[in-house]
């Protein structure tokens, strides 16, 4: 079987639609930095947990249609069943929770170094269990995205980097604390990409999004409530509702509909690469609409991002026949 799958990646990538797998996604990377750079306001008036439920159930009702079993769908296997629930669970449920009390620990700086593992950790998770095949432009590739990404967190302005309190539980150091839990949902994101690649062999991506958007509500309900049990509706303005439609159905529909789309065509190693598009879009959104600057380091740290980019969507050579 794996001599057959590792075939196959190869057939899927020097295909013509590689382009358009690509495409799907950069733009599902670019949609994830920017609405979380525009969701900011949503965090000063939502409490997260109901921030969440909000945002699973306004995509679960989006996406309705999209959980009916297609005609030529296989019907599911318990492994199956089971991979969906870890998807939603890590890649949504628990990389949320390690990553707001992890921020909330380390300074921004920190984290953003820490998340800059993200496509070399993909690339370790794809090697150990999807057997995929890392050649040295891929390799070098994740070399440059996590490079980039690194130096553009270094360069960040970090108001908040002197914690007063630095202990932690069991005499270790908060900082120390919140650099494992960021990294904790480092891991859980590269989980994600693993696990949505075999899943991704079997069910379409529509009704994956909307499979693991339903297990996101259910998991999130119970905090979701409670928040929501003392929280005053009524003083919630107009544009911050529709600022909310857009980031739950950014979140929960497009973002994992282009992702799974793209990641049906493309070896999960190489499609990690793609986060480098959620810092640079996250940027630009700060640019272009909240009046931010970037350093001249942070656009060289861009430009060796987007070099990382090119290495690994470049065409290898065709095998040669025999």
């Amino acid at each position: 079987m794996r001599p057959t799958f590792v075939h196959t990646v190869s057939k899927t990538v020097t295909s013509p639609n590689r382009w358009w797998a690509y495409a799907c996604l950069a733009l599902s990377m670019s949609l994830v930095g920017s609405y979380v750079a525009l969701s900011k306001p949503l965090v000063l008036v939502f409490p997260v947990f109901l921030l969440a439920w909000l945002r699973f159930g306004i995509g679960g009702v989006a996406m309705w249609n999209w959980l009916k079993k297609p005609a030529d769908e296989p019907a599911m296997s318990p492994r199956t069943r089971g991979l969906l629930f870890l998807e939603s669970f890590l890649g949504n449920f628990l990389f949320s929770i390690c990553m707001l009390f992890g921020v909330s620990m380390t300074t921004a700086v920190a984290a953003g170094v820490v998340m800059s593992s993200i496509p070399a950790v993909v690339a370790v998770l794809s090697w150990l269990f999807l057997r995929e095949r890392i050649g040295w432009r891929s390799a070098a590739g994740i070399a440059c995205a996590a490079l980039g990404i690194g130096l553009f967190s270094l360069q960040k302005v970090d108001a908040g980097a002197v914690v007063a309190d630095t202990s932690g539980p069991l005499g270790i150091s908060k900082a120390l604390l919140g650099n494992l839990l960021v990294f904790a949902a480092v891991v859980c994101e590269a989980s994600y990409v693993v696990i949505g690649k075999h899943l991704t062999e079997g069910l379409g991506p529509k009704r994956i999004s909307a499979i693991i958007n339903l297990w996101g509500f259910a998991l999130v309900t119970p905090f979701g409530l409670w928040a929501a049990w003392t929280f005053d509706f009524t003083t919630v303005a107009l544009p911050v509702w529709g600022l909310l439609v857009f980031y739950a159905l950014a979140a929960s529909v497009w973002t994992v509909w282009l992702w799974m789309t793209g990641l049906k065509k493309v070896p999960a190693s190489q499609a990690g690469v793609f986060t480098v598009m959620l810092p640079i879009s996250a940027a630009a959104i700060g640019v272009l609409f909240m009046g931010e600057r970037l350093s001249l380091l942070q656009g060289v740290a861009f430009g060796i991002a987007l070099l990382g980019l090119v290495l690994a969507t470049l065409p290898g050579r065709a095998a040669p026949q025999a």
